[in-house]
């Protein structure tokens, strides 16, 4: 985790200057960018381990930019920094495929912790938990958050592979809304993004999210991950 390399992304230069700081004296590398067009130029010709993006930036703004890396295939975490930090625009942001919301203002350290959390979210997890989980046809390489079958590999988001994480180390048993939401740390946000979180997930694992066949809804109890052939 340390030394692991982020861009944060942000009109603010007054905002960049101090994350860009604090965030290096954090034992992070650090690099920043003005906009959504200058993050892409980086994006192409760099590796990063997380981004923080602003949502409401010129050009190309947040949300838009999160979809659109998701859409490309990019999996590492994402947290978006906005004013609006109603629970709504929360859920907005996770449904463009972010995998963190923290409202304007914040304390730094905060944003230190949750960068902590999904970088060790991606990291190798915890001992007890499957290095490789069965789904049909496919695998889920616990280690490193790598989803692979017939029509190849792909990298989970970190929100996508904390909740399969999360629901692997409990296979076949039902997990309310409220645990798995303490489990990820969104206890904040609520239910909701819980449900946002399994919709993501059921497009990655699921022939037909409509009919879930291994993460299925138990009425009125939550959720269960039934692995298998």
């Amino acid at each position: 985790m340390s030394g692991a390399h982020i861009m944060v992304v942000d009109d603010d230069a007054r905002l960049l200057r101090l994350l860009q700081r604090y965030l290096t004296e954090q034992g992070f590398r650090v690099t920043v960018a003005p906009d959504a067009f200058q993050a892409r130029k980086l994006l192409n010709v760099m590796q990063f381990d997380a981004l923080v993006l602003d949502v409401t930036m010129p050009g190309e703004d947040g949300l838009t930019l999160t979809r659109a890396l998701r859409r490309e295939g990019q999996s590492l975490p994402i947290v978006l920094l906005t004013a609006r930090g109603e629970p709504a625009d929360r859920i907005d942001g996770l449904e463009s495929g972010a995998d963190d919301y923290l409202g304007k203002p914040f304390e730094p350290k905060e944003l230190l912790l949750r960068l902590r959390a999904h970088l060790r979210r991606i990291a190798p997890v915890q001992t007890g938990t499957p290095r490789v989980l069965r789904l049909g046809t496919m695998e889920f390489d616990t280690a490193r958050g790598l989803l692979s079958g017939p029509q190849g590999s792909v990298h989970l988001t970190g929100g996508e592979a904390a909740l399969l994480g999360v629901l692997t180390r409990r296979p076949g048993e039902v997990m309310s809304r409220e645990e798995i939401a303490q489990a990820l740390d969104m206890e904040e946000i609520g239910e909701r993004a819980v449900d946002v979180q399994v919709t993501r997930l059921r497009r990655r694992i699921e022939s037909d999210p409509r009919e879930p066949r291994f993460l299925h809804t138990v009425r009125g109890k939550g959720y269960v991950l039934k692995p298998g052939v």
